[in-house]
């Protein structure tokens, strides 16, 4: 790997001035894991990538810590222990063990009670990390563990299921432009009260929004507290949960196109019935057995990054230009109330996206899969 993309990523992305403490973490496939050849080798690299950004960090700018440990049970569930401790030291991990705190929020049984009181002893840790840099194969967007170190000012960007290769094609996008198209999206979605959503493909949705703020993910996490993916370049809320209705029609699964579609039935706000013959199908019934939480509508994401063209890869995907993305389980970082480890995305192509105003006017944000003039 190249120092350039490395150099952008940490001066460009993250800010990053000397002096600064630094950590970046992966994790390797568990034996139990069933992994294409292809899966394989685009983990294996992200792991040697992760490895030799923190050692161009050290060079750079003098320390940074790593961390290497076996991935989760899946995108959203909380990191080990190993991670905390190294991301905000020993004293403020003894402090959250104490009545049985952390292993709440590493379980996410933690009670608001309880994160507030996380949330205290954290933002008083001397020894937080102020930038992460989360090159895991596991998304931990959606975990405490990142929401905390946020609310202790750490700057984190989250790069799952990241390819190597992205360092030279979504993650050269002109940024300051990307971030003034995303705002203004953001900021249009926030004053919705209500979005309709169809496609080609079948799905025909309708949720509610009143009340929810959109936020904008540009890939600038310069600021105190900042968060966001990388590569960037979408604009997302968590609907209002038990109003989101209709089917949802799923082509790609995070890294893979499905043989035949998946149609999944939605009502007040939870998938009730999958359809279709593709295994993926399975899999999801799975997670819905092992909670109802995992049924739960809780994103709607808008693509906005014009360097981002690869549809088999959901971090990339989600971020195309003119696409739609829906999720399902876990919104409680950014808006949402439903806790639990388990947060999936997929990606619909060619949408139609209408935005009803709290006038009972409507704004076309997206037709067939262009992006307006918003």
């Amino acid at each position: 790997m190249t120092d350039p993309p490395f150099r952008s990523l940490f001066l460009i992305n993250m800010g990053i001035t000397p002096g600064e403490t630094i950590l970046l973490f992966t994790d390797t496939i568990r034996p139990d894991e069933t992994v294409s050849l292809s899966d394989r080798d685009r983990r294996e690299r992200l792991a040697a990538m992760a490895w030799e950004a923190a050692e161009f960090a050290r060079r750079e700018f003098g320390a940074c810590g790593f961390v290497s440990f076996p991935a989760t049970a899946a995108s959203g569930a909380e990191p080990p222990e190993e991670l905390w401790r190294a991301a905000l030291g020993d004293d403020t991990v003894t402090q959250l063990q104490a009545g049985g705190l952390l292993e709440r929020l590493l379980t996410k049984s933690a009670t608001p009670d309880d994160v507030a009181a996380a949330r205290e002893m954290v933002i008083s840790s001397t020894r937080a990390a102020q930038v992460i840099v989360a090159l895991a194969n596991n998304s931990t967007s959606h975990t405490r563990f990142r929401s905390l170190m946020n609310a202790a000012g750490c700057r984190y960007a989250s790069l799952p299921h990241f390819d190597p290769e992205m360092l030279f094609s979504s993650m050269q996008v002109e940024w300051q432009a990307l971030a003034t198209r995303t705002r203004r999206l953001a900021e249009l979605v926030t004053r919705a009260v209500r979005v309709t959503l169809t496609t080609p493909d079948g799905t025909d949705l309708v949720m509610g929004v009143a009340g929810r703020t959109a936020k904008s993910d540009d890939g600038l996490l310069t600021s105190p507290g900042s968060f966001g993916n990388l590569p960037a370049g979408e604009a997302f809320l968590a609907p209002v949960e038990g109003t989101t209705e209709g089917v949802l029609a799923i082509t790609f699964a995070p890294t893979r196109k499905l043989s035949s579609p998946l149609y999944l039935t939605i009502r007040e706000g939870n998938v009730v019935q999958i359809q279709g013959d593709d295994p993926y199908g399975e899999r999801l019934a799975e997670k819905f057995r092992e909670s109802a939480l995992n049924r739960n509508i809780a994103e709607l994401g808008i693509g906005t990054n014009e360097k981002a063209t690869r549809p088999d890869n959901v971090l990339e995907a989600e971020k195309i230009l003119g696409t739609v993305h829906i999720a399902l389980g876990d919104n409680a970082g950014f808006g949402g109330r439903v806790s639990t480890p388990f947060h999936e995305d997929y990606v619909l192509y060619r949408p139609t996206l209408v935005a009803q105003m709290p006038d009972g006017s409507e704004v076309v944000v997206l037709d067939d899969g262009t992006l307006l003039d918003v």
